[in-house]
């Protein structure tokens, strides 16, 4: 797969450059946001001992992929999916329904304020149109996370290999295009990469059994009522990166994706002696459940066009 992404990496390079100065280079933007998303499941992959018999050998592979290719922090990355792998959509404890720009419990979505309380009410349909500004949101943790004062493993290479990255590709862009096709292709390439990834991961656990904090659940339980696998053969799996096996994922995180395949209908037949329920469903029905979960979370926003004055005095009356 490496090898097919660094010839697909090679092919949009040799695009790029005989296409020249014209708007048909935002076709070679979409198709890089593509390419380094690939390239980010694969780190993503080498983070969980997937690839390399080694660990060592894991680590560096992952590092280098979202350093040098993507443009990610490893450490942080490897912190925050750590976390979530422990304790997948457990309150307080799983860091990717933490709140954020959206609310993925209810409980945040009612601490809504200001201009984020029509945001939030709302954010079941603003949150693909959102994924579009996830690429930047992905860079700009990443250096927060390395320009922060925790400890970070391998700070100094990841900054050099991200500002390394970030100079060539940026220097690259503005040498050989005008300004503002410069801008508009880096801004297609993000928008394409924040919104493949989103989409890729948003089907994983949204809309899925939420845990309480505190609460106490078995290893087996609380990763498959967390997850959602999606149907689909090899052209789903490559599309998704092997995250279509959510719930194999979960249960046997460095298992390869040849193996999960495999592994998924011994998964299904096991849930199904144990009275466990296993979530499988196509790609579109999973994103329309995402959809429905985050509008039925953001109905616990205030109403921003209330009134408090006009409501107290309602309670008053009463």
């Amino acid at each position: 797969m490496f090898s097919v992404l660094v010839a697909a990496l090679g092919g949009a390079v040799t695009g790029f450059i005989l296409l020249g100065d014209t708007w048909y280079q935002l076709l070679i933007a979409a198709a890089l946001g593509i390419i380094l998303t690939q390239f980010a499941f694969l780190a993503h992959e080498a983070s969980h001992r997937q690839v390399f018999e080694s660990n060592r050998a894991n680590d560096r592979a992952g590092r280098t992929l979202a350093t040098a290719f993507v443009g990610m922090s490893y450490a942080w990355w490897m912190s925050k999916h750590t976390r979530h792998h422990g304790n997948p959509n457990t309150v307080g404890k799983d860091p990717d329904i933490d709140r954020d720009t959206v609310s993925f419990v209810e409980q945040d979505a009612a601490r809504a304020r200001g201009p984020m309380k029509l945001l939030t009410r709302h954010q079941g349909w603003l949150l693909y149109p959102l994924m579009l500004l996830e690429g930047i949101n992905l860079h700009y943790l990443s250096f927060k996370t390395l320009f922060g004062r925790g400890k970070v493993e391998g700070r100094q290479v990841e900054l050099w290999s991200i500002g390394l990255r970030l100079a060539v590709y940026l220097g690259v862009v503005f040498w050989c295009l005008p300004l503002g096709m410069a801008f508009a292709f880096i801004g297609v390439q993000l928008a394409v990469f924040g919104l493949y990834m989103g989409a890729s991961f948003a089907p994983n656990h949204i809309g899925m059994k939420v845990f309480p904090a505190g609460s106490r659940v078995d290893f087996l339980s609380k990763q498959v009522l967390s997850s959602r696998s999606i149907r689909g053969g090899w052209g789903m799996t490559t599309f998704m990166g092997g995250l279509d096996l959510q719930v194999e994922h979960h249960l046997f995180p460095s298992m390869p994706r040849p193996s999960l395949m495999r592994v998924r209908p011994i998964v299904q037949e096991y849930c199904a002696s144990h009275n466990i329920p296993y979530t499988q469903t196509s790609l579109l029905e999973a994103h329309r459940q995402v959809i429905a979960y985050m509008s039925r979370v953001g109905l616990a926003a205030p109403d921003p066009f209330d009134c408090p004055l006009v409501n107290q005095y309602r309670v008053k009356r009463a």
